[in-house]
């Protein structure tokens, strides 16, 4: 097609990078057709031509979505169609949304909707480190306004080499996983994970990932002067000079008293809003009456003058809301054990912020199951993070977490992930409820999170703390950082930078700004008083719970570990799976068989019962035991015949006792012997070299007759040697007769 552009890209390591527009999706107000090899992203965007001027605020939604048809496969579920996003595809969304949203113009307020959808992959390259990039390209070749193009790159770092975009085989012993996106000026947005490693090291992967960003950068702004579209003009409120000034002299004053006066959240909120209010109404009658969007403009100017007030106190006297100094925080306190029933709990607060975590034990059947287009697999341990409407004093709808929840919880988990070691056989869900939540309730999530595990008796490599740093900008070039910010600060600053680490280094950080990008300068500073925070709380957390709990709740499930070859597993199973599902019954334990290696496997037992996980594990012992000749077996009789009985001498293991191995003594019949269902003691003599069955005896166990000798044995000798003795003399008979008649 005539109307087609495409600008292509090679990376370092030989890949090539192409930028498509003007073939599909054209009615969209942006399209853009991205490849890597196999792997194709589409992405669209669209937005309202008319403004709802009511609005305060960008609604912007993004939206990603990897189609299973893009590998080949059918969706699970009846329906067997594309359903609803899964919690991959809402942290990718959250990931573009961060990018991008800080790079609109501050008064547009259009509705804004972003959809990316994965058409293809090869199975190798990771599709959320190239879904921002074909987002960003889409918004810059459209008519919507959007300030710059900006590109989001993942950096893995092995064996000390930084690399960028890897594939998924790749990642296995990467220790630092980062999601980076930057204009070409500076870094706005940051997500990640880490094995310890110090924060000189994600610095430099940050600066590696800038400079890569910068040529895919470049990339868009080729593909927008081939065929970028004019950006359109949209309506916007004039700002009225008159209406600020007479708020400003009617509020600055208070808004500056309750500023500086070391309230907590509540007696300042409630301040505010009164003040609001008083003043809103008061004004009324003079800017009302003749401005239809008087309220839109009130409620801007007066968060514009409280952030002016807030900010300058906190730059220029270095004075924060609470009293508190910059680099200060908030109280500390907590306890462990407070939920007798759940294997571990903990309670960890700071300041008005505060998360009740549990943590529940369960075995490899517990597991999540991962089922996506570009993923299949499981995994043994997750975080879940739950923030009600009490938690901030609101009365709001439980339906279910949010995309901030699953965002949330996400982080804190990839914080303590790492310190679970690889040795431990349980699949464990920590959960933090948010009670209560003035700022930083994902990082309380990660301390609480820490301590419910120790209590549980993980015994995890290192501890984990977290800390949220915040910033304050002036257009003079000053700032401020703040650690451990409030709500308020989060709200009224810059910045909310997460930060999680042990002792040795950082474990994950998430960074979300408002503005256009920071200086390195100032992320370098951010994570040098970061650290500083980290180590405090991490004092203040080992006071409450100094070590690992030696013992585990009494209703946490025990592990018991079996080697178990792989030929025996159908034994275990036994038909239908009747063998193990009785046993599980019986012995009130859950089994899992696992397969190994070299043909060597594992059964795990686990139960709250240690006595019924040592009888369940006898048991299997027995099923796989191997008959060992010279071994004396209890067994069972099964059946009685005219010439022995067959008997059950290990679990579905049965031979013949023969009627001539059951006594010393001659046995005619088997009337009256045995009884079915009777345990006797049998020895295993040895094995038929033709047929390979196994010989039985009872008799080798029982003490000899008296006399010593063995009267059974020589009396069917001597009656042998009789027998033996008259067949001759008929031999002799029958041949001397033979001759007569010749």
């Amino acid at each position: 097609m005539k109307d087609v552009i495409r600008k292509s890209l090679t990376l370092p390591d030989g890949r090539e990078v192409s930028l498509e527009t003007g073939a599909l999706a054209r009615q969209a107000d942006g399209s853009i057709l991205l490849k890597v090899g196999e792997t194709m992203l589409l992405a669209t965007v669209v937005a309202r031509k008319e403004i709802d001027l009511e609005k305060d605020f960008l609604p912007l939604s993004v939206d990603y979505q990897e189609k299973f048809s893009a590998a080949g496969r059918f969706p699970g579920g009846f329906f067997k169609r594309d359903g609803r996003m899964g919690e991959g595809e809402i942290l990718t969304s959250r990931l573009i949304d961060r990018a991008i949203r800080p790079l609109f113009p501050d008064d547009y307020h259009a509705d804004t909707q972003v959809m990316v959808s994965l058409i293809s992959t090869d199975k190798s390259e990771q599709p959320d480190a190239w879904a921002c990039l074909a987002v960003s390209a889409a918004l810059c070749v459209s008519d919507i306004p959007f300030n710059e193009p900006v590109t989001e790159a993942r950096v893995a770092r092995k064996d000390g080499e930084f690399f960028l975009n890897p594939s998924f085989e790749f990642m296995e012993g990467c220790d630092l996983d980062l999601m980076v996106s930057a204009t070409n000026d500076s870094i706005n947005m940051v997500e990640g994970e880490m094995k310890e490693v110090s924060e000189e090291v994600m610095v430099e992967a940050l600066k590696f990932a800038h400079e890569h960003i910068r040529s895919l950068n470049a990339l868009q702004i080729e593909l927008v002067e081939a065929g970028g579209k004019p950006t359109r003009e949209y309506e916007k409120l004039e700002f009225s000079q008159e209406l600020y000034d007479a708020i400003y002299e009617k509020t600055s004053k208070v808004i500056d008293e309750t500023s500086h006066g070391a309230l907590d959240k509540s007696a300042r909120g409630t301040q505010v809003s009164e003040l609001k209010s008083a003043v809103k109404e008061e004004l009324k009658e003079k800017f009302g009456e003749e401005d239809e969007y008087y309220s839109v403009r009130f409620n801007e100017y007066f968060k514009k003058i409280q952030k002016k007030i807030v900010r300058k106190m906190i730059v220029d006297e270095r004075k924060r809301l609470d009293g508190r100094g910059l680099d200060e925080v908030r109280d500390i306190w907590g306890s462990v054990g407070l939920l007798p029933r759940a294997h571990g709990s903990a309670v960890f607060t700071r300041g008005e912020t505060q998360s009740l975590c549990t943590t529940t034990l369960g075995t490899q059947l517990d597991e999540q199951t991962i089922d996506t287009a570009t993923i299949k697999g499981s995994k043994a341990f997750m975080l879940q993070y739950n923030f009600p409407g009490f938690s901030t004093g609101e009365v709001r709808p439980n339906r279910g977490p949010g995309r901030r929840e699953i965002g949330h919880g996400n982080l804190a988990e990839r914080a303590l992930k790492g310190m679970i070691p690889e040795n431990v056989d349980y699949t464990i869900r920590v959960v933090s409820n948010i009670l209560e939540s003035n700022g930083s309730s994902s990082m309380a999530s990660v301390c609480g999170g820490t301590m419910a595990l120790m209590n549980a008796g993980i015994n995890i490599t290192r501890p984990v703390s977290g800390i949220a740093m915040g910033l304050i900008t002036e257009e003079d070039g000053n700032f401020a950082i703040l650690s451990d910010i409030l709500g308020d600060e989060d709200f009224l600053g810059d910045m909310d930078f997460k930060v999680t680490g042990t002792e040795n280094g950082l474990t994950a950080c998430q960074m979300d700004i408002k503005i256009r990008g920071l200086s390195y300068e100032i992320i370098e500073q951010a994570l040098e008083q970061s650290k500083a925070g980290r180590m405090h709380i991490l004092e203040e957390m080992l006071k409450i719970i100094p070590e690992v709990n030696t013992d585990m709740s009494p209703y946490a499930p025990r592990m018991f570990t079996l080697q178990v070859p792989h030929e025996f597993f159908g034994m275990i199973i036994g038909p239908g799976g009747k063998i193990i599902q009785e046993l599980q019954k019986q012995t009130n334990t859950t089994i899992n068989l696992e397969e190994g290696e070299e043909n060597m496997g594992t059964a795990t037992i686990s139960s709250d019962n240690i006595v019924g996980i040592e009888e369940a594990a006898r048991r299997i012992r027995e099923l796989i035991q191997v008959p060992t000749v010279g071994e004396v077996y209890k067994a069972k009789v099964k059946s009685i015949m005219d010439y022995g009985a067959f008997v059950e001498y290990l679990p579905g293991k049965e031979g013949l006792l023969h009627i001539s191995e059951i006594a010393h003594e001659r046995i005619n019949n088997m009337d009256g012997i045995f009884e079915v269902g009777q345990e006797i003691e049998v020895k295993l003599v040895g094995v038929d070299k033709r047929t390979g069955k196994y010989r039985l005896s009872r008799k080798v166990l029982l003490p000899p007759p008296e006399g010593g000798g063995n009267g059974s044995q020589d009396s069917r000798q001597s009656g042998g040697r009789r027998r033996h003795s008259g067949g001759k003399s008929e031999g002799n008979g029958g041949r001397q007769n033979r001759r007569r008649d010749r």
